[in-house]
C-alpha cells in the first residue's frame, strides 16, 4: 500500500481528487511494558508499516469512509450526529469527530479512502494510526490549530470514550510524535518526551508473530492493574509521597516485601525494575551500546514471564531461540502479553540466517508458520 494506491481509490470512489494524503504509522515499543498505567516511562517508535489515508472535504457535512483492505464503505446518515456503527473500523474515525465536537471544534464533512500494511492483530496499533491520521486530517483541512500533542490526546479520547477501549496514550503518541531513526521516551505522568538515537547499520529490528491470541488479555490486564494499585496502597503507609509505582524504589519495595501479598510483590517488582530499565536503555542508546540494550530486553522478558506472568510457551520459546542464536543481542515479548509478537534486536549480518533458524524451530515445535516483520524507525504522522 502507498500514497498513489489510496489516491487512485479515492478518485474512483468519490470522482474527485483528494485534498490531502496522509501517512499514519504503526508503532513498536523497545522496552517499558505495563509501565504506562503506573505513571512510568515507555520507549516506543513509529515504524515503516503505516495506514495511508486520502481525504477531501464534503459540502454536506456527512462522513464517508472507504476501507480498501476490507472493500467496505460507510457513510453517515446526517451531519450532526455520530454514533456507534456496525463496521467497527468506522468507529475509530467517528470517535475523534465525537471528541473534537465536545471541545467545540468546528469539524466539517469528510470523504476518506484508506488502506495500509500495518499487520492486523500483531500489536502494532493500526487503530491508533487510523485515529491519529483522521485527527491530523481534520486539523489540516479545517484549520483547527491543534498541536501534535492535542491530536494525540483527542485520538486517545476517541478510543477511550467512543470505541470503549481504555488504552493508554503511548500508541497514539508514538504514531504522531516519532522521529526518523530515533526512539522517543515518554514520561506517562507529565507527558514530557525526549528523543534518543537509534541509527545503526550493524543492528536491525524484527518482529516475530507467535500467531497466538489468548482471550485472557483484557481480564488479566485489569487484574494486573488492580494488583499494582494494591501495592501502591500498602506502600503509601511507609511513604505518603507515593502515588504510583513510579515513586517506589527497589530498596523500599524490598524492605516491605513481607507487608505485601506475594503475587502483589512480584507485580510491583517487575514494574519498578522495568521503569529503571527504560532509563538504562536510553543511556545505552546515547552510547550506541546495543549489547546493553539487548541485555535489558532479555531481562525485561524474564520479568514479564516470572514476575508479571503474562508470557505464554510460544513467546517464551521464541525468546529462548533468540538467546541460543549468536548475533541476537536481545529479544522480548512485546505488548500486553498472552501471545502476539516478540521484538528482536539482531545483528544485520545474520538476520536472514536467524529468521530461517527461528521459523524452522517454531514450526517444528508448534506447527505454526511464524510471520516475521522486519521494521525500520520512521517519523510520525505526516502529509505526503
Amino acid at each position: 500500500m502507498n500514497a498513489p494506491t489510496v489516491q487512485s481509490a479515492f478518485l474512483q470512489r468519490f470522482s474527485i481528487e483528494p485534498d490531502i494524503t496522509v501517512r499514519a504509522p504503526g508503532r513498536i515499543n523497545i522496552i517499558g511494558e505495563h509501565t504506562d498505567y503506573n505513571a512510568g516511562f515507555v520507549l516506543p517508535a513509529a515504524i515503516d508499516k503505516a495506514i495511508w489515508m486520502a481525504a477531501g472535504r464534503r459540502s454536506d457535512g456527512r462522513f464517508a469512509f472507504y476501507a480498501l483492505d476490507l472493500n467496505e464503505f460507510f457513510i453517515s446518515e446526517n451531519a450532526d450526529t455520530v454514533f456507534q456503527q456496525q463496521f467497527k473500523w468506522a468507529n475509530y474515525l467517528l470517535g475523534v469527530v465525537s471528541e473534537a465536537r465536545k471541545d467545540g471544534l468546528q469539524i466539517g464533512g469528510l470523504n476518506v479512502a484508506f488502506g495500509g500494511d500495518v499487520p492486523l492483530g500483531a500489536g502494532l496499533s493500526s487503530s491508533a494510526a487510523l485515529e491519529s491520521g483522521a485527527m491530523f486530517i481534520f486539523n489540516e483541512l479545517y484549520g483547527l490549530g491543534l498541536s501534535r500533542m492535542d491530536i494525540v490526546r483527542l485520538a486517545q479520547r476517541g478510543e477511550n470514550n467512543f470505541v470503549g477501549m481504555k488504552c493508554g496514550i503511548m500508541d497514539m503518541f508514538a504514531s504522531v510524535i516519532s522521529r526518523e531513526k530515533s526512539v522517543v521516551r515518554l514520561d506517562c505522568r507529565s507527558l514530557e518526551y525526549a528523543y534518543f538515537p537509534f541509527d545503526t547499520e550493524n543492528y536491525s529490528l524484527v518482529l516475530i508473530d507467535s500467531g497466538v491470541k489468548h482471550t485472557l488479555v483484557d481480564s488479566e490486564y485489569n487484574t494486573r492493574r488492580a494488583e499494582c494499585e494494591e501495592g501502591v496502597a500498602v506502600l503509601k503507609q511507609f511513604d505518603p509521597h507515593i502515588s504510583s509505582l513510579r515513586d517506589v524504589s527497589m530498596d523500599l519495595l524490598l524492605q516491605h516485601e513481607s507487608q505485601l501479598r506475594p503475587v502483589v510483590f512480584r507485580r510491583c517488582k517487575f514494574v519498578v525494575a522495568e521503569i529503571a530499565r527504560v532509563e538504562q536503555a536510553c543511556a545505552a542508546l546515547e552510547q550506541n551500546d546495543f549489547a546493553t540494550l539487548g541485555r535489558l530486553m532479555l531481562d525485561g522478558h524474564e520479568g514479564l514471564d516470572v514476575d508479571y506472568e503474562v508470557c505464554v510457551p510460544e513467546t517464551n520459546f521464541l525468546v529462548e531461540q533468540a538467546r541460543r542464536f549468536s548475533g541476537v543481542a536481545g529479544a522480548r515479548q512485546m505488548g500486553g502479553g498472552f501471545g502476539g509478537c516478540t521484538i528482536n534486536l539482531v545483528e544485520t549480518s545474520v538476520m536472514d540466517a536467524y529468521l530461517d533458524f527461528v521459523r524452522t524451530a517454531y514450526e517444528e515445535a508448534f506447527g505454526i508458520v511464524a510471520r516475521v516483520y522486519p521494521v525500520h524507525l520512521t517519523g510520525g504522522t505526516t502529509r505526503v
